[in-house]
């Protein structure tokens, strides 16, 4: 049963749950999703860990809990932790490199907010993540996004609080100073957008040139499914590959701004189906750093389908 499935599930008369455990569900539901997308890097694992936490929540004595929230975050993220191992294991056969699927997001009303919580979910952002085992990325997640205290934390992860302590020291100390969250103004993403849809219909470097930092790298996900450059690109390299190759390739689509991992990136279509997404990672100096690439049909058929938090 899909999340899309359970509206009708929950909203049957016949079902034992009653509408106020519903609603507590529903309530934190988006929050749980942000939480499993940023721990598995995958909106469709993401919605499966909180469909198995909803079947466990359909069972539980919700007055026995002395805090719904905490007990729905715990579940939540014991799941997500196991599908993140389970998945590691898939990924030693995976084709090219490996990227986050890219997913919309949602745009909050508090604007400070709204920052810390998209630029978590940049794809930077989860590769960075990429250095943790799947207890310390879980732990970092949820002192440093979601601000849970170190008692909370040790609780959703079955650990005693010094443990836990240790265990987001050690994280943070392995994330280090990676300045991968920082992002210009949208109105500097649209017109870095722009100079690199430019660069790429007309085949010449124009402006975009002078907005690349001098080692900057493309990485391209195509999962053995769709054509992309299987190494990663740096420096002049990356230019000369979007000008000579993906100028004869993508000229044709149709290209459209959008929401991104917390960001402004590219749409490409072709006869109205989603072919691709690019999206960047940025420098101090509001330059493109990183040029990521998802082509991986997989990765693209359900965007749109849910906006993460």
């Amino acid at each position: 049963m899909t999340l899309k499935n359970r509206s009708v599930l929950t909203a049957n008369p016949a079902s034992s749950v009653e509408a106020s455990h519903i609603r507590l569900f529903e309530e934190a539901r988006p929050r749980l999703l942000g939480l499993a997308y940023r721990i598995l890097g995958s909106r469709a694992e993401a919605e499966d860990a909180v469909q198995d936490t909803f079947l466990r929540w359909q069972t539980v004595d919700v007055d026995s809990l002395a805090s719904p929230g905490a007990w729905l975050t715990m579940v939540c993220t014991r799941r997500a932790i196991d599908m993140l191992r389970a998945s590691y294991r898939s990924r030693v056969d995976y084709v090219g490199n490996w990227l986050p699927e890219p997913v919309h997001t949602v745009i909050h009303s508090d604007a400070e907010a709204q920052m810390e919580l998209s630029s978590s979910l940049s794809t930077a952002f989860l590769l960075m993540l990429e250095r943790l085992t799947p207890k310390e990325r879980a732990a970092y997640l949820l002192y440093e996004i979601f601000e849970l205290s170190y008692a909370d934390v040790a609780s959703s992860l079955d650990m005693n609080e010094p443990a836990c302590r240790k265990l987001v020291s050690r994280a943070k100390a392995r994330v280090g100073d990676d300045q991968v969250r920082y992002r210009p103004s949208a109105e500097r993403q649209e017109e870095l957008l722009a100079a690199f849809e430019d660069a790429i219909r007309t085949g010449q470097p124009g402006p975009l040139a002078a907005m690349l930092a001098s080692d900057v790298r493309l990485t391209a996900d195509g999962g053995g499914k769709a054509a992309t450059v299987i190494e990663i690109l740096e420096g002049n390299a990356v230019m000369a590959f979007l000008t000579e190759r993906l100028n004869e390739w993508w000229a044709a689509y149709e290209w459209s701004f959008t929401d991104l991992n917390g960001s402004r990136g590219l749409v490409l279509r072709e006869r109205e189906k989603i072919v691709a997404t690019v999206s960047f990672a940025y420098d101090s100096a509001d330059r493109i750093a990183d040029i990521f690439i998802v082509r991986n049909p997989d990765k693209l058929e359900g965007l749109g389908e849910a906006r993460i938090h």
